[in-house]
């Protein structure tokens, strides 16, 4: 008796087994041919990762500061002004960087995760399919003792 069932591996398994999870600091290397499209990656990131920080986030603030005093000397208007122009946009864009950096590290920790746990599903089929294999081997030994001992079965 042939096998029951003829296991075909999905094209994905070997692709899973060849590759990593992808991770921010993959997509943050540019490899493109164009110098100037590198130069400005690179040079973007730089300045990202330096304006990043909570550290910036507290320099800011202490340069939007300096120009306090001069904002409510002229009025109730320019301290609006400053609040919303220095203060707010130059403490804030450091500290949302900060809070994307951390996202984008939670991000990489689940598409690790995921793909571990996508390792393990793939290791687990396997071991499945051996198993349904071996079974398959022994239901064919029962069913040729079974012909010895009473004969072929009527098609």
């Amino acid at each position: 008796m042939d096998n029951i069932y003829e296991y075909v591996r999905h094209p994905r398994a070997a692709e899973l087994r060849q590759s990593r999870p992808v991770k921010t600091n993959d997509v943050r290397r540019v490899n493109h041919r164009n110098p100037l499209v590198r130069f400005n990656a690179r040079f973007g990131l730089k300045i990202t990762l330096v304006v990043g920080t909570m550290w910036a986030a507290y320099a800011f603030s202490v340069l939007a500061l300096f120009a306090l005093p001069s904002a409510i000397k002229q009025g109730t208007y320019y301290v609006i002004v400053w609040l919303s122009s220095s203060f707010l946009q130059l403490v804030l864009l450091p500290i949302i960087i900060v809070g994307q950096n951390i996202q984008a590290a939670a991000a990489d920790k689940r598409a690790e995760d995921t793909y571990k746990d996508a390792e393990a599903v793939l290791k687990e089929a396997e071991e499945i399919q051996q198993h349904l294999l071996a079974q398959d081997q022994v239901i064919s030994d029962i069913v040729a003792r079974l012909e010895r001992l009473v004969g072929p079965t009527p098609a």
